[in-house]
């Protein structure tokens, strides 16, 4: 029995980068000799097992061979008799069929037969074997790869190759939680962007994200976007979340924020009346059909049709600002709000040019906010009880309540304004 490291471990080791999970292939085993050993069962496709100390998943060297569409259909062969250089041939990219002993930290040989490491030093994306198109998800793989290591290029051949992938059908046949899996990955690396340009290269944008595929070439104004074509902005607002180090639910919503733009009519351009609405419609489908987490599909819903609206909100007076709180739900789901305007931050300065701009909206309705919550209503209510409101009569107290404290802080920071004095620790985060 031979143990070996491999896989990402090793990669991020010989790049410097942070190792944090380990992977390991046995060689020689059974699964009886594993379990005999203290290791626990845990593959249901394939003999995998978890260490008795540290947990570590830890499997048997096999091969695979293509039995049917998608990336479930294969035939698996896990034998002692299968060699690590066998193993490492089923593996996506050359980058990641490099193994080393257990002991390796760093310094000292490789197990190399597919020139990982040249791959490495040249910043390359290739991969291993033919047997690459055998599984669809690995073109979402490269392509997250992609986003991941920004200053690597996609091998020609593996481009090629995944086109040739794209229009055989197979990324038809993916299964809607991989595809999750594999995009919320993405979304959360140091350019996110790359990953969907990459899918567009190879064709398999149009086939998975239609919605997001068709807004290149979609013109908008140059006077609010200089970099004019849509897709384009899309983009810049992606790796914008990421500039910022905002969560998932945020750079999903950053994603489709604009889907409505593809939809609008040809006579209307450049100019997108009612893409909000529309944007919200067509994301709907996307969740349902990636069965995207709640909290993403909900702030996602929520940035498509208010991030005009919270972009506009500069004018706004205290009942227009009270009905935005409202139908954003802001002042029962205030954390959910900020996510709001962090995503229409990214928006906003996700254009040619305003990368390093201010974004006043954002701390000015979240002052707001606060000062509709800073409210106590419990009183506000039973006044109005005394005076014989009852019913939808007392919440409409509590909200002209709401709309008084909105009002008495604007005017605060009109007083401030006409002083002189920019200093406010709710505007401007200072304190």
């Amino acid at each position: 029995m031979e143990i070996y490291m491999v896989g990402g471990a090793v990669r991020d080791r010989l790049l410097g980068r942070p190792v944090n999970d380990r992977d390991w292939v046995v060689v020689g085993a059974t699964p009886e000799q594993m379990v005999a050993q203290g290791f626990t069962p845990v593959g249901r496709d394939f003999p995998v097992f978890l260490h008795p100390g540290s947990h570590e998943e830890y499997a048997l060297a096999r091969t695979e061979r293509k039995s049917g569409r998608g990336y479930r259909g294969f035939v698996v062969q896990a034998a002692p008799s299968v060699t690590l250089e066998e193993d490492l041939a089923r593996r996506d990219l050359t980058i990641n069929a490099i193994a080393a002993s257990a002991d390796w930290t760093g310094a000292g040989a490789v197990f190399d037969p597919y020139n990982g490491v040249r791959d490495l030093h040249a910043r390359v994306l290739r991969h291993v074997t033919d047997a690459f198109r055998e599984d669809p998800v690995r073109i979402l793989r490269v392509a997250r790869f992609a986003a991941r290591f920004s200053d690597f290029t996609i091998a020609p051949e593996t481009l090629a190759l995944m086109r040739e992938m794209v229009a055989d059908g197979e990324v038809d046949h993916l299964v809607p939680e991989r595809v999750w899996q594999e995009v919320a990955r993405g979304l959360m690396e140091e350019r996110p962007a790359r990953m969907f340009e990459v899918l567009r290269q190879c064709g398999a944008l149009a086939v998975l994200l239609p919605e997001l595929d068709r807004l290149w070439g979609v013109p908008q104004r140059a006077d609010y976007h200089p970099e004019v074509d849509t897709g384009v902005h899309a983009m810049l607002v992606l790796d914008m979340a990421a500039r910022l180090q905002a969560p998932l639910p945020v750079r999903f919503a950053c994603l489709c924020h604009d889907f409505g733009k593809g939809t609008t009519p040809a006579h209307v351009l450049p100019r997108h009346i009612g893409h909000e609405e529309r944007s919200a419609r067509l994301l709907q489908p996307v969740c349902e059909r990636w069965r995207v987490p709640l909290e993403c599909r909900e702030l996602a819903d929520l940035v498509a049709r208010e991030h005009g609206n919270i972009h506009r909100s500069g004018d706004l007076g205290p009942a227009a600002l009270l009905r935005l709180f409202t139908r954003c739900d802001a002042l029962r789901r205030p954390e959910r709000f900020a996510q709001a305007l962090w995503a229409c931050e990214c928006d906003a300065r996700g254009r040619l040019g305003h990368e390093d701009a201010a974004y006043p909206q954002r701390p000015r309705l979240a002052a707001a906010l606060q000062a509709a919550l800073a409210v106590d209503t419990a009183p506000v209510a039973r006044a109005a009880a005394q005076r014989g409101l009852r019913g939808p009569a007392v919440g409409d107290a509590v909200a002209q309540a709401r709309q008084d404290a909105i009002a008495a802080w604007l005017g605060q920071i009109r007083l401030q304004g006409q002083m002189g004095t920019s200093h406010n620790p709710m505007i401007d985060g200072s304190e």
